[in-house]
């Protein structure tokens, strides 16, 4: 079953269900108002890929979010936004270890024949491809950086 159906049979059963403060209904139209207006730009059916870096995007904004009410003492906010994150990441594929991500990271070096911080781009292309979704653009490039001093 792909991304998009999931959201939609997962959408169909939490109006179902009825929840209780239905927080986890609310994320999941959101995110398939996301999905629908990016078709709607793109004029086509989004694939598993596409979903999948519209939701690490929805999820990097409640994180920057989060970081911003945390300096303003806004815990209730933070909380609201930690369990959204949380339904988020149901549908995405299981993170990379930070072990993992870096030693993708290394074997690309290794591979593109990257020595020096100018060929950090060819570096990031390949691992970004590589990583699909399961890690960060921002952990990605700090092990890059580090690794290409």
């Amino acid at each position: 079953m792909s991304l998009r159906a999931t959201l939609s049979a997962d959408m169909k059963q939490a109006m179902k269900d009825r929840e209780a403060g239905k927080q986890r209904l609310a994320v999941i139209r959101m995110a398939w108002a996301a999905i629908r207006n990016k078709e709607i730009d793109a004029k086509k059916e989004l694939d598993d890929n596409e979903v999948c870096a519209l939701l690490m995007k929805e999820v990097k904004q409640r994180e920057d979010s989060i970081t911003e009410f945390k300096k303003a003492d806004r815990t209730d906010l933070v909380e609201a936004n930690e369990q959204e994150i949380a339904i988020l990441r149901k549908y995405l594929p299981e993170q990379l270890s930070d072990e993992d991500l870096k030693a993708m990271v290394q074997e690309t070096i290794a591979a593109t024949g990257a020595k020096t911080m100018k060929d950090m781009g060819k570096v990031m292309g390949a691992v970004m491809a590589k990583a699909k979704g399961r890690a960060e653009g921002g952990k990605i490039s700090a092990f890059v950086r580090e690794l290409l001093k």
